[in-house]
């Protein structure tokens, strides 16, 4: 790929912003939920003796999941934009150039859902010395399959780093 070429492709999922924002709350509101539907039925039928670990256990899980999600999700910035020689990385309004010499390395998790990608840098900038994201999905078919442009920016990196200057 020329190092001249405009934006060669956006390598980010456009659901970031679902799994960062909503997904979290929506999970926590669902924990909320059944608090209530637990907290209803034990107020008007009254806790039977073996459900007593049903109405403390599961909303707990719930709660506990939605923090771990939240957790999982925050560090994800919302937009990688692929121009060739350097990465276009945006995040709360921020944008951060980051060239194809400074990542160290690419790691890719595909046995994930949603999928995640790390780009690990030489020198840390804007959004810290790890970037996260969520790739575009290479196939809806086979949620397994290796992402072909990951792929090439893995490529791209290892070729970079002939011409990165310590």
């Amino acid at each position: 790929m020329a190092a001249t070429q405009s934006r060669t492709a956006r390598i980010s999922s456009s659901a970031t912003n679902f799994y960062k924002r909503s997904f979290s709350l929506l999970w926590l509101g669902i924990a909320v939920l059944v608090v209530l539907v637990c907290l209803l039925v034990s107020l008007t039928k009254g806790i039977p003796s073996r459900g007593l670990p049903a109405f403390i256990i599961v909303p707990s899980v719930f709660t506990f999941l939605g923090i771990l999600f939240r957790r999982l999700f925050r560090d994800l910035v919302d937009e990688v934009d692929d121009y060739g020689d350097y990465l276009l990385i945006s995040n709360g309004g921020e944008q951060e150039k980051v060239p194809l010499t400074n990542v160290m390395n690419v790691s890719a998790s595909t046995l994930t859902n949603p999928p995640r990608v790390t780009l690990r840098l030489v020198k840390s900038g804007r959004f810290g010395d790890e970037i996260s994201f969520i790739p575009v999905r290479a196939s809806l078919f086979n949620p397994l399959a290796r992402n072909p442009k990951i792929d090439d920016l893995i490529v791209r990196v290892d070729r970079a780093r002939a011409h990165r200057v310590f």
